[in-house]
């Protein structure tokens, strides 16, 4: 009787250990960054200071709250070229990018900001610019942190730059990576939640303490 209580009280414990483990999760506030490839969004393998996108591609930028490259949101909206570009003509010794920005949902968004209406934009730039150039030409004002992470397009957000959010939790401290890179998904166990390993203790204590009084009792 008392084993399989045991046995119950563990399978019970198991979704409370996933739990815990989930709770930890974190995610950062950033402007991530795409290469359209077809009709497909890639998450870019260049940050935009870097990349030297070449005519007639489309990139874009979408402002949201993601874990890592894989978690992350991809931008919304029209993404074609041929419209973008419609009336930016081609010219000698220059190249158009079609830029989609999409500046995020309410959700996403810092407190007390409002995220702008997504836009397009077509940059015609000299053959040689970087994506932070064609960007800067249609979306200014950019904003950088001393890493050289985008923190802000068209001024949105006003503060803030790659902070990690858990849970309604306070921001942490400025993310410390490129342009290019995405946010890690670090865990901590100050999100106001059991850690992982106390609850894994108090597991371990209590088999235990059913296991000593199953033994006592199976003796007598």
């Amino acid at each position: 009787m008392i084993r399989r209580a045991a046995v119950l009280f563990l399978a019970a414990l198991l979704p409370l250990l996933a739990g815990a483990g989930q709770a930890q999760a974190a995610g950062y506030r950033y402007w991530s960054f795409w290469d359209l490839g077809g009709d497909a969004w890639t998450y870019a393998t260049q940050g935009p200071s870097t990349a030297r996108p070449a005519d007639g591609d489309v990139q874009g930028f979408r402002f949201a709250v993601s874990e890592d490259s894989a978690d992350a949101t991809q931008p919304r909206g029209a993404a074609d070229f041929a419209a973008i570009c419609a009336k930016t003509p081609a010219k000698d010794g220059e190249k158009r990018v079609a830029l989609v920005i999409d500046f995020g949902t309410a959700a996403d968004a810092p407190a007390g900001e409002t995220p702008p209406a997504g836009r397009t934009a077509c940059a015609r730039v000299p053959s040689d610019a970087t994506t932070a150039e064609a960007l800067a030409s249609v979306a200014e004002p950019l904003r950088y942190n001393p890493n050289a992470l985008l923190c802000a397009i068209a001024g949105y957000p006003e503060k803030g730059c790659g902070e990690q959010v858990s849970d309604g939790s306070a921001p942490a401290p400025e993310k410390e990576d490129d342009a290019k890179s995405s946010a890690s998904s670090e865990s901590s166990d100050d999100d106001g939640g059991p850690s992982l390993g106390l609850v894994a203790g108090i597991a371990v204590v209590a088999f235990l303490g059913v296991a000593a009084i199953w033994q006592v009792r199976r003796r007598a």
